[in-house]
């Protein structure tokens, strides 16, 4: 009975990798602007979920994982895209800057899962106080 269930189950596994799924990077139509210190750190720990760059690291191609990225990247875009920054209202990107140092204050971004696996987007103390001074000092440049 055993081997049955360790059967049904890798042919389960087998069968959900031909499931398809769609990773996207559609094109950049206006990025967030900031000093380049801020960038590299936007970059470094915020862009993979949080742009239309994202760098889709192997497990994001091995299902069930996969499909779990995949949803997270896509909220992630929903709630903030650097990639689409142009395309938000001075009131949005209000919110959205203010949002980011509380995010990161808070200690909720990055997320406490995605650093495991992705340890140079945790944040330095020095790095958290760089983004709380730009967000203090209002913000992108654009």
């Amino acid at each position: 009975m055993l081997r049955i269930i360790v059967i049904v189950i890798i042919v389960v596994l087998i069968g959900i990798q031909f499931v398809p799924v769609s990773k996207t990077n559609p094109p950049v139509t206006g990025e967030i602007q900031a000093p380049a210190e801020v960038m590299e750190i936007l970059r470094t720990s915020c862009y993979d979920c949080h742009s239309n760059e994202s760098e889709w690291p192997w497990y994001s191609n091995v299902a069930p994982v996969s499909w779990l990225v995949i949803s997270d990247v896509n909220e992630a875009r929903e709630h903030l895209n650097f990639s689409e920054w142009d395309s938000y209202s001075a009131e949005d990107k209000a919110e959205d800057i203010e949002e980011i140092w509380e995010e990161i204050e808070e200690g909720e971004m990055p997320l406490w899962f995605y650093l495991p696996l992705h340890p140079e987007a945790r944040l330095s103390d020095a790095q958290k106080e760089i983004i709380r001074k730009w967000v203090e000092s209002g913000g992108p440049e654009s």
